[in-house]
């Protein structure tokens, strides 16, 4: 409230080698990545965000957010793994993953077309566990069944980064990419 902002939106920091944050932006409304948020906090942030819009209350005090667990979200695009350049086509099988602790959002079926000329984002793959390991466990077992033939896409690259010492960690910079494709 300090700021006159009053409805959901995402503040983006930047952790130095010595764990010191810094601000780098706030955006006046819901990121790609809310899935996490959610999983982790059990708020549904877009609903939150429409009530907040209809100018109802918070129905939350300060204190409401005690995250438990861990989350991963892996963006499943319509990409080549090893290059990231577009993949677009007719998707001729879709398989998506389910059970516990797994959460798909897509809009994608088979014999769905993806184009050129959009983002090539055709699924968000949310998991939540416990802890980080077991929500790096259950993100590899969820990717191991979800099927997308007839495009390519960076399933392939998420399992590499899932294997990497780094990334498992929690050890990693922004030039993790460029390790994990050598």
């Amino acid at each position: 409230w300090h700021i006159g902002y009053s409805n959901v939106g995402t503040v983006e920091l930047l952790m130095d080698e010595n764990e010191e944050l810094y601000f780098m932006e706030m955006n006046t409304r819901i990121q790609v990545e809310h899935p996490v948020t959610e999983q982790v906090t059990g708020v549904d942030l877009i609903r939150l965000q429409i009530e907040l819009a209809a100018e109802n209350p918070l129905p939350y005090d300060g204190d409401f957010l005690s995250p438990k667990g861990h989350s991963i979200e892996c963006r499943i695009n319509a990409e080549d793994p090893e290059t990231f350049a577009p993949s677009p086509g007719t998707i001729s099988a879709f398989h998506i993953p389910g059970g516990l602790g797994v959460r798909v959002d897509t809009f994608v079926t088979q014999d769905s077309i993806i184009h050129p000329h959009y983002d090539s984002l055709i699924a968000k793959l949310i998991v939540h566990d416990h802890n980080r390991q077991a929500a790096i466990n259950r993100m590899k077992s969820a990717l191991s069944e979800f099927v997308v033939e007839g495009i390519k896409t960076n399933i392939p690259f998420h399992r590499l980064a899932l294997e990497n010492e780094e990334f498992v960690g929690g050890q990693y910079d922004t030039h993790i990419v460029e390790r994990i494709l050598k």
